[in-house]
């Protein structure tokens, strides 16, 4: 995200000579070296944003605040293909989940030297075994899309960002709270500087969405970051942006071909960009829980449409369409995220498979596997929930009117919804995202403070 903001920051326009000092700045890599059979050019421009786990950079009191202290996997936190539109008007940013299912092609370890042919891994892992060069290659072969660029950061320079910016504005409607890296934020509207923002990005444990909730985050958090840096007055300064940028530079890492040029060819044409210009998606999952012998549970693409969805990049056509109003209620947890158990609370044959079928049709995860509960003689519809899944548990209640919600500690991130007999319907409901197409896209200025609906 630190590289896409340089390159959004890059739309001042300003002179060859700023730039060039600046790219003077940025670590060169290879990351195409001896690739071949590569896929066919699309219209656009496509670069591959890679945050790394990298810490080297990060002092003591940083590690203790932020929860930085673990050992580094040496491997990809964040995938992202970032693809500006060729008449540079639109920037089409789409997640790739770090523990989404992949196989990689032939190549050498970067570690041991070794040979290896393709086996499966998770995709993050493809940069552990071969660098920039095998997580390219992993890319463009699971995609079709082909990357043009190549730009990687870490968490010193996503942090670095954001300070210099002076703090990015995040709203949120619940509380955020994850143990795992201290994130604690109540409800209501805050600016992140830079060590609360990595946190916010990297927390994976606030509710059951786990990654998929993660990267939602990142993206909102992306076009907010662009909000800031199009409404602050840098792109109009241009010695402020020259201080920002050689402020950040120093921790970035791109291919040899993203050069002044490109900087000054993309800035001139997206001048008028703005967080109505980006849009974010997630590439869609058809299996969440795909166990592989060795890997254990990985995210597998739904396959359809995941290819509608990258031959649209590789077309340079938008992700988001405009649709009907939507009658659904809206939920904070998108119903995809939710994994259920459903229990026959009564006496009534076929109860429960009837409520498994119907969330199931509303998008629920259900198990497909109803059981019969232990008390038999339950007269009102029961949704059980860990604490740590709250927000989760008002979007299957509000999917089951009239039903009530009990805390069961310890339960665990797959919910239990025991049916009675008040049971008469599931009530469709929907995110909070209204301006979704096909892949569930959604442009930056929907997703922003003030306008989240």
């Amino acid at each position: 995200m630190t590289a896409l903001s340089v390159v959004v920051l890059a739309s001042a326009g300003i002179g060859h000579a700023v730039v060039t000092s600046l790219d003077s700045d940025i670590a060169r890599i290879d990351p195409f070296k001896d690739m071949k059979n590569r896929p066919r050019d699309g219209h656009g421009m496509n670069v591959l944003l890679v945050g790394t786990d990298g810490r080297d950079k990060i002092t003591e009191r940083e590690r203790q605040e932020y929860r930085l202290g673990g050992a580094p996997c040496h491997c990809t936190d964040t995938i992202m293909i970032v693809h500006i539109s060729e008449d540079r008007g639109r920037a089409s940013v789409v997640s790739l989940p770090r523990d989404s299912y992949a196989m990689t092609p032939e190549h050498t370890d970067g570690t041991t030297g070794q040979r290896h042919k393709g086996h499966p891994v998770k995709i993050n892992a493809a940069y552990a075994e071969g660098g920039p060069n095998l997580t390219v290659r992993t890319v463009e072969e699971m995609t079709h899309v082909k990357i043009d660029h190549y730009l990687e950061v870490d968490f010193a320079s996503f942090m670095k960002t954001v300070d210099v910016l002076g703090g990015v504005r995040i709203c949120t409607s619940e509380p955020l709270k994850d143990s795992y890296t201290g994130l604690d934020l109540p409800a209501g509207t805050h600016s992140l500087k830079g060590g609360q923002a990595l946190q916010y990005v990297r927390s994976r444990h606030v509710d059951g969405a786990s990654d998929l909730g993660r990267m939602k985050r990142q993206q909102q958090f992306l076009a907010a970051l662009i909000e800031q840096a199009t409404s602050s007055g840098v792109l109009l300064n241009p010695l402020k942006f020259r201080d920002v940028t050689r402020a950040v530079l120093g921790s970035v890492r791109a291919d040899q071909g993203f050069g002044t040029d490109q900087l000054l060819d993309l800035g001139r044409a997206m001048r008028n960009f703005s967080p109505s210009s980006s849009e974010f998606t997630t590439v869609p999952i058809g299996e969440m829980s795909y166990v592989v012998k060795g890997i254990g549970s990985t995210l597998k693409w739904d396959a359809a449409k995941a290819d509608r969805l990258f031959r649209a990049l590789r077309e340079d056509k938008p992700l988001t369409v405009r649709k009907p109003p939507d009658e659904r209620a809206q939920v904070d947890v998108a119903p995809q995220e939710i994994r259920v158990q459903v229990e026959n609370g009564t006496a009534t044959e076929g109860l429960g498979r009837r409520v498994d079928a119907a969330l199931a049709a509303t998008g629920f995860r259900t198990t497909g596997a109803p059981t019969a509960a232990a008390d038999r003689s339950a007269t009102r519809t029961v949704v059980s929930y860990d604490p740590r899944w709250d927000r989760s548990a008002k979007s299957v209640a509000a999917a089951l009117p009239g039903s009530e919600l009990r805390e069961v500690k310890g339960l665990g991130p797959t919910l239990r919804v025991t049916a009675g007999s008040d049971f008469r319907q599931v009530r469709g409901v929907r995110a909070q995202e209204p301006y979704q197409g096909e892949f569930e896209a959604a442009t930056g200025d929907r997703v922003v403070c003030g306008k989240q609906t």
